[in-house]
C-alpha cells in the first residue's frame, strides 16, 4: 500500500511594504523602477539558467542527485543513533551554519536536555569556534565511549576545524587505538585535500562535499544532511522541500519567480542606499536561520571587484534580529534612525504548539486584557504590529511566511535565499561564489603560526608599522 505524504503549502514572499504605495515615493520603489529592473532580473535568470549545476553552482542540483547518498546518510545516521550519546560537528562557517540552523528550526529548543527516551537522537554539539576555553567546556561533559565527531572541511586545510581535529583524534587514539576511527565521520572532498587523505590512511566513514559547492551553499548535502539525519529530520522531505521552491524559481515570468522578484528588490534596494539587509524572523525555531543568511548573503555579495575587474565595492550588510525579542533593543533605530535598511520578517502562521495565557490580575486592566489570548496569538500580533511600525515611517520591509516550521519549508526557505543570492549577485556582476576576502585572513593566520609556505606574507606582517602607545588608553 503507498503512504500518501502530506502536501505542504508554499512559502510565501509579500513584497507590498517595499512599495511606494504603501511606504510613499522618497523611500519605497516604484513600479516603474521594477519594470525597469526586469530585464536586468532576466539576464540573470538566463545567465543561471544557463550555468546552474556547472562551476560553483554545483549547489542548485543538490535537490536533485543525491538519492544514493541518502541512502547512505540514512543508514550511516541509523548506525550513530542506536550507539550513541553525543553527536558533535567539528567546522567553521557553511560547515556549522547550516547544521546548526536546521537543528534549532526543526528539533526540539531543548533537544540536549531531554532525557534520550523524548529526545532518540543524540545530543548535538556543533564545535564553531577556537575559543579554548569552550573546547575544555565541551570535554568535560562528553563520554567519548559514546560520543562521535564529524568532521567537515572541503579542504582539510581550515586551521579552526583541523586544530579541533587533532586535539580529538590524539584523544581517540590514545584511548582506543586502532579503533579511533569508528569514532570519527569525515565529510570533504572526495580526492583533494588534506582530510580525505587523513580519512584513507585512518579508515574514517567518509562522505563527500560535491563539486561546485561552496561551503555557505553546502546544507542540502551530506554536510548538513548527515547532521540532520543522525537527529532524526526528515532529509527528503528538506530536499522535497527545495525542489518545491525551486519549480516557482524555473519560472521565467518575473514576478511568478519568488527569489527572482525578491532578488530585483534587493537590486534596486542598494542602488538606492539600502545598505543594511536586517532578517528578523518570528519564531525561536528560525532564530539561527537568520545567522545562516547572513553568511550567505555577506560572503557571496560582499565583492571589491565586479566581473569585469572594475572596483565597486558591493554589498548589502546583513543584521540579524529576533521577534519579538529584538522589538526591544534595536526596532527604535529601525523606525527612527537612517533610512540605510531593508527589513524581511519570517512569520509562521501555525505553530506547532499553542500556550494560553491564564486568567489573573483583573484589578490591573492593562495587564488582564491578556487573558484569554495565546502567546500565538500575542507574537503574531506584535509582528503585525512592527511591520505596521516601520511602514507607517516609511520604512522598507518585506515578509516571508511560512504556512509551519517543518522539513519542507525550511528546504523551502533555504533554496529560496540561496536563488534570491545567486540572482542578486548576477545583478551586481560580482563573482557570487568566490570569497578573496577571507582567504587574505586565513593566509595571515597561516603565516602567523609558522606553516611553511607562507614566509613571505610572515614577511609582509611583520613589516607593519609599530602600533602607537599613544592610540592606546
Amino acid at each position: 500500500m503507498k503512504v500518501s505524504r502530506e502536501i505542504t503549502p508554499d512559502i510565501k514572499f509579500d513584497y507590498n511594504n517595499m512599495m511606494s504605495a504603501y511606504i510613499g515615493e522618497e523611500q519605497g520603489i516604484t513600479d516603474n523602477e521594477l519594470r525597469m529592473t526586469r530585464n536586468a532580473a532576466l539576464e540573470a535568470y538566463s545567465y543561471f539558467k544557463l550555468n546552474r549545476g556547472s562551476g560553483m553552482m554545483g549547489w542548485a542540483e543538490l535537490p536533485y542527485n543525491q538519492d544514493e547518498i541518502v541512502k547512505d546518510i540514512l543508514n550511516t545516521a541509523k548506525i550513530i543513533r542506536r550507539n550513541c550519546e553525543s553527536f558533535v560537528v567539528l567546522g567553521i562557517g557553511g560547515s556549522a551554519l547550516g547544521p546548526m540552523a536546521v537543528f534549532q528550526a526543526l528539533c526540539h529548543l531543548r533537544h540536549n536536555e531531554l532525557s534520550k527516551r523524548q529526545r532518540k537522537a543524540p545530543k548535538f554539539y556543533v564545535e564553531d569556534n577556537v575559543d579554548p576555553e569552550r573546547m575544555a567546556s565541551l570535554l568535560d561533559i562528553l563520554d567519548l565511549d559514546k560520543t562521535v565527531f564529524n568532521v567537515i572541511t572541503k579542504s582539510g586545510s581550515t586551521s579552526e576545524t583541523m586544530s579541533q581535529y587533532l586535539i580529538i583524534m590524539d584523544m581517540l587514539k590514545a584511548r582506543y587505538g586502532d579503533k579511533a576511527a569508528e569514532h570519527i565521520v569525515a565529510t570533504t572532498d572526495h580526492e583533494k585535500g588534506n582530510l580525505i587523505k587523513l580519512a584513507k590512511k585512518e579508515g574514517f566513514k567518509t562522505f563527500y562535499v560535491p563539486d561546485g559547492v561552496g561551503g555557505r551553499f553546502s546544507e542540502l548535502c551530506p554536510v548538513g544532511l548527515l547532521p540532520a539525519a543522525v537527529l532524526g529530520i526528515d532529509i527528503k522531505e528538506l530536499l522535497r522541500g527545495a525542489r518545491q521552491m525551486d519549480r516557482h524559481c524555473r519560472k521565467s515570468d518575473f514576478k511568478s519567480n519568488p527569489a527572482l522578484v525578491a532578488a530585483a528588490l534587493s537590486y534596486i534596494s542598494i542602488k538606492k542606499g539600502k545598505n543594511i539587509s536586517v532578517m528578523m524572523p518570528y519564531a525561536d525555531s528560525l532564530k539561527l536561520m537568520a545567522d545562516w543568511y547572513c553568511q550567505l548573503w555577506a560572503e557571496s555579495l560582499g565583492k571589491a571587484v565586479d566581473r569585469n575587474g572594475n572596483t565597486v565595492y558591493a554589498g548589502q550588510t546583513p543584521v540579524k534580529a529576533l521577534g519579538v525579542t529584538d522589538q526591544h533593543s534595536q526596532i527604535q533605530l529601525y523606525t527612527e534612525g537612517p533610512f540605510d535598511k531593508v527589513v524581511t520578517f519570517i512569520g509562521v502562521e501555525k505553530y506547532r504548539n499553542e500556550v494560553k495565557i491564564s486568567g489573573g490580575c483583573e484589578d490591573i486592566p492593562s495587564v488582564s486584557f491578556l487573558s484569554g489570548h495565546t502567546l500565538n496569538e500575542l507574537i503574531a500580533a506584535e509582528m503585525y504590529a512592527t511591520e505596521y511600525a516601520l511602514t507607517k515611517n516609511h520604512r522598507p520591509n518585506a515578509m516571508i511566511t511560512l504556512p509551519k516550521v517543518n522539513a519542507n519549508t525550511i528546504g523551502q526557505l533555504m533554496f529560496f535565499f540561496m536563488m534570491q543570492t545567486a540572482y542578486t549577485g548576477c545583478m551586481l556582476n560580482i563573482d557570487t561564489f568566490n570569497q578573496p576576502g577571507v582567504e587574505e585572513g586565513k593566509n595571515a593566520t597561516y603565516a602567523l603560526l609558522g606553516r611553511a609556505g607562507y614566509e613571505e606574507k610572515a614577511a609582509e606582517l611583520n613589516s607593519r608599522p609599530a602600533k602607537n602607545p599613544e592610540y592606546i588608553v
